[in-house]
């Protein structure tokens, strides 16, 4: 495999305050990647950084081998790099297939125009309706969002961020909030998705983690402490001593 996303000595300060320090990260193609840590380590402050939404003081970020540490946003988003947030953002009177199908108009240059005339963007909602059904999520096509159980939310926002037809998928915290039950549905279906979707995500719940993850990267206090192998991060003195022992028992 070869690196998809990576940071070199990543850094972001807040006055005296490194949120991020000295970060470098290496995320190869096709990987299921977790990024673990004690509260205020700076995870989603990094997945703000990856995106654009934060601007580093100090390093570099790349995409696919190119420079995009001083690309906006949007531009991230169409050389391949999509997110969800912890907090979901939906359009919450839009039917499920049309929340998606504006997605997919966006990406293909229709922008709010999307829905006039309908019949111009077949190819469009066929897209997203087979986006959808391999989400598992056909059966609610024509729901509103807003009366779905919230698993099946969150599902809705990575379809979403699936339908801009991503090289890179980070997800934060994708189980927040989400009943047991569902949340091993939702892991279920996000593990299933092809393998030429890279995905790099922010979890607390350890055995989900540990089942979908095939490499590990620890950050505390800003600083990555240590990055392996599921195994060998289980059986690591120093992340048991720092988080793993609190997020299993505590």
């Amino acid at each position: 495999m070869s690196a998809v996303l990576q940071t070199r000595n990543l850094v972001k300060k807040f006055g005296a305050f490194a949120a991020t320090n000295d970060v470098t990260l290496n995320i190869e193609h096709g990987a299921r990647h977790a990024l673990i840590g004690p509260n205020g380590a700076g995870k989603t402050t990094l997945i703000n950084l990856l995106t654009g939404f934060l601007e580093p003081t100090a390093g570099e970020v790349f995409l696919k081998g190119y420079n995009v540490t001083k690309l906006a946003q949007h531009q991230r988003v169409k050389r391949g790099l999509a997110r969800t947030f912890q907090i979901n953002r939906l359009f919450a009177d839009m039917t499920v297939l049309e929340s998606v199908t504006m997605a997919v108009c966006e990406r293909l240059g229709f922008g709010w125009n999307w829905w006039r005339p309908v019949g111009r963007h077949v190819a469009a909602i066929d897209e997203a309706a087979d986006l959808l059904a391999s989400l598992r999520l056909i059966d609610v096509a024509n729901e509103k969002t807003r009366n779905l159980a919230y698993g099946k939310q969150r599902l809705i926002e990575i379809a979403l961020a699936l339908a801009a037809k991503p090289q890179v998928l980070l997800l934060d915290e994708p189980a927040a909030g989400v009943p047991t039950g569902e949340s091993r549905e939702l892991f279920e279906t996000i593990a299933r998705l092809p393998h030429d979707v890279t995905i790099l995500l922010i979890e607390h719940d350890m055995d989900l983690v540990f089942r979908f993850a095939d490499r590990i990267s620890v950050l505390v206090n800003g600083a990555l402490l240590t990055e392996d192998t599921p195994e060998a991060i289980a059986s690591d003195k120093r992340v048991k001593e720092v988080y793993l022992g609190e997020a299993i028992h505590g």
